[in-house]
């Protein structure tokens, strides 16, 4: 599975939404994983974003699919980039050393 990182912003309704009802994060989450995608770790951020989503996709059309449902609701602003774990950046880095030499 694919990994990716989602910063979110809300907007003025997602932050009424949130501050009647807290554990709408949670529900959320329970969506993404019926759109087919993982959260995997979340944080609440201070600064230009909101949240911080990792989360798990088998590809990226799942993953654009959750990211435009999401954003399409007016309530969130997602910004969503593909990651990779830093085990699998070094043996790429690695390769491509082995490949120039």
């Amino acid at each position: 599975m694919a990994l990716y990182v989602m910063l979110t912003k809300l907007t003025s309704e997602g932050r009424k939404t949130l501050m009647n009802n807290p554990r709408r994060a949670w529900e959320v989450n329970k969506e993404v994983e019926a759109m087919g995608a993982k959260v995997l770790a979340q944080y609440a951020l201070l600064g230009g974003y909101d949240f911080i989503n990792i989360l798990e996709a088998p590809s990226n059309e799942v993953i654009a699919r959750v990211s435009s449902q999401l954003g399409s609701r007016g309530t969130l602003e997602p910004l969503t980039m593909s990651a990779i774990t830093m085990q699998d950046f070094v043996r790429e880095l690695e390769t491509a050393k082995i490949i120039k030499d």
